[in-house]
């Protein structure tokens, strides 16, 4: 698979509580987008955020949050991921979407010896 240097970069940022059909919000994102034959995702989980209620959520020991930030990443055309962005809709409640332009510089799998 080839994808174009000039990409976008979907950044979704959810809970790591959030669901979609019973299965983490996030794993059900990144099974779609490998489905849909985007190039890649890649899924971060965060000791520590904060989103639109406020409420902070941290891995400290004295408080542990059950519901730790998550980021996914995903890179790939204009064109594939404009057309992940309606299914993406119907899987989210609440979080955060963004886009931005990337160049990519290098895209390629290891050769296997």
């Amino acid at each position: 698979m080839e994808i174009p240097q000039d990409a976008l970069l979907l950044r979704i940022f959810v809970g790591e509580s959030d669901k979609f059909d019973h299965q983490p919000l996030y794993e059900a994102i990144v099974l779609k987008a490998r489905e849909l034959h985007l190039a890649g995702a890649t899924v971060l989980r965060g000791p520590m955020g904060f989103g639109a209620s406020s409420h902070l959520h941290t891995a400290k020991i004295l408080r542990l949050s059950m519901d730790l930030p998550i980021v996914i990443e995903l890179v790939d055309s204009e064109e594939k991921i404009n057309s992940f962005l309606p299914t993406l809709q119907t899987m989210m409640g609440g979080g955060m979407v963004t886009l931005e332009k990337v160049k990519v510089l290098h895209y390629r799998a290891v050769e296997k010896k």
